[in-house]
């Protein structure tokens, strides 16, 4: 599988991740886990992303129970700082990162990132103690989830006046139904060097090719269990674009899958595409879509549609 770069880390990632948010909450074993982990390692993908507020710590503890002796192969993200009022301060991460490391059974995270801004904690006080995280070996490269255009930039600017490690990923929710990332943070991360980690590549499953207006919501599936995603994606605008998506895919002979992964990856800023994972099965069909090459043009069209 094709392979990108964290930012300025140096890390490389493949270009299709697992999203580890459904460990320990909608796939409630290990066993579970550890069919969809080693499906995805057998086919190439090496970024298994999850957090500390996931299942309160359980979806680290499935990652590493499930990884094991695999644990060198791949790339471990996590996030920290959702959920509590002061979570990125000094005190808090010096206690989030070593239950996170226990959990994971590892002595490394490789890429440590902040979930949600603080606005209790100042940024300095963050990034120095992610510095000496990184310093001490704990925390190869650090990055920010959910934070605006100004807030990514005065991390950044921060880091280079203290001469600490700097952010180098962003993960934010980007897909064909919601770009507004593109107005500020994506000019931003490419002027800086940065990659993204799109998150909710199919706008909670609604880009999955599943959904059809006027007909019973799939069961079991994400919209169908969770009100508040729904409300955020089901509306008449969105029906109008998924049918001119829908034709898009079925003219061009792909699935909607297909053009939901292959457009994010035309992307110049993506580094990997975050996708969640009930089965192997549903790996296979992440990894198939993931292969998706567009044209220019293709790329085009469907900007024009979205934009």
């Amino acid at each position: 599988m094709e392979k990108r770069k964290l930012g300025l880390s140096g890390i490389e990632v493949s270009v299709v991740g697992v999203g580890c948010n459904n460990f320990g909450r909608r796939i409630h074993d290990v066993a579970g886990a550890r069919a969809v982990v080693d499906r995805a390692i057998d086919l190439g993908i090496n970024l298994f992303d999850t957090a500390d507020a996931y299942g309160n710590g359980t979806s680290e503890s499935f990652l590493g129970e499930t990884l094991g002796a695999r644990r060198h192969q791949v790339v471990i993200a996590t996030k920290f700082g959702w959920g509590s009022p002061s979570g990125t301060s000094r005190r808090t991460i010096s206690r989030t990162v070593e239950a996170s490391l226990k959990r994971l059974r590892t002595d490394t995270i490789d890429l440590y990132q902040v979930h949600f801004p603080d606005p209790n904690t100042p940024i300095e006080e963050t990034l120095r103690a992610l510095d000496d995280l990184v310093r001490d070996g704990k925390v190869r490269a650090i990055g920010c989830s959910n934070f605006s255009a100004a807030q990514v930039r005065a991390g950044l600017d921060t880091s280079k006046k203290l001469g600490t490690a700097a952010f180098a990923t962003c993960q934010d929710e980007y897909s064909l139904l919601v770009r507004k990332i593109e107005r500020e943070l994506v000019p931003l991360m490419r002027e800086r060097g940065m990659t993204l980690l799109p998150y909710a590549p199919l706008a909670g499953g609604f880009l999955s090719g599943k959904y059809h207006r006027g007909e019973p919501l799939p069961k079991n599936a994400r919209l169908a269990y969770s009100s508040h995603h729904a409300s955020d994606v089901i509306n008449d605008r969105n029906w109008k674009l998924a049918e001119k998506l829908r034709d898009f895919a079925k003219r061009t002979d792909r699935s909607m899958l297909d053009v939901a992964f292959g457009w994010l990856l035309s992307r110049p800023v993506t580094a990997s595409v975050i996708a969640g994972a009930m089965t192997p099965e549903q790996v296979e069909q992440n990894v198939r879509a993931g292969a998706t090459n567009l044209s220019a043009d293709e790329v085009a069209e469907l900007d024009r549609l979205t934009q």
